[in-house]
C-alpha cells in the first residue's frame, strides 16, 4: 500500500462510491464543501485508489456532548467499497495507525455504533470504547488506545 496527496480526482471519485446497506451512511453527496474537506486527507493506493485517511480534527464528528480534547491524535479512515468486509481493513488500519503515531499521541476514533465489523478490527488492534455521543438518530462510539 502507499499513501499519496489527496487530488481532485481522488476525490471526485471517492464522493462517488456506493456502500450497502447499513454501510450506506457513508455515502457521500457530491458537493464543493465535501471536495474542500477530501483534499485535506491522504490517499491510500494499491495499483488503484483504494481508501483515504485523515488525521486531526477533520477525523472528529462534531456534536454538543463529547468534547474532543488535544491529548490524542485523532483518525478517520474510508475503504473502497468493494474492498470492505474481504479481510483488507487490518492492513489498512495499521497503515494509517503507523502514520498517525508519528504525530506522537495516543490515538482516537470515532465510529457509528452499527459499525460492528469496525468495532471489532479497532478491538483486535488495540482500541478501547472509552465513550459515546448521539448526533441525530447516531450513536457513536470514541475509541482509543
Amino acid at each position: 500500500m502507499e499513501i499519496r496527496p489527496m487530488t481532485r480526482q481522488n476525490a471526485y471519485a471517492i464522493q462517488t462510491w456506493t456502500y450497502e446497506a447499513p454501510y450506506n451512511f457513508y455515502n457521500q453527496e457530491p458537493s464543493p464543501e465535501g471536495l474542500v474537506e477530501l483534499m485535506a486527507y491522504q490517499a491510500v493506493y494499491e495499483e488503484n485508489l483504494i481508501g483515504f485517511y485523515c488525521l486531526g480534527t477533520y477525523a472528529q464528528v462534531p456534536n454538543e456532548t463529547y468534547v474532543y480534547e488535544d491529548t490524542h491524535t485523532d483518525i478517520g479512515l474510508g475503504m473502497h467499497p468493494n474492498r470492505t468486509g474481504q479481510g483488507h481493513g487490518r492492513m489498512f488500519v495499521r497503515l494509517v495507525m503507523q502514520e498517525a503515531a508519528r504525530e506522537g499521541k495516543p490515538l482516537r476514533l470515532t465510529v457509528a455504533a452499527f459499525n460492528q465489523r469496525a468495532i471489532h478490527l479497532y478491538e483486535q488492534l488495540g482500541f478501547q470504547h472509552v465513550a459515546s455521543f448521539e448526533k441525530g438518530r447516531t450513536r457513536f462510539l470514541v475509541m482509543s488506545q
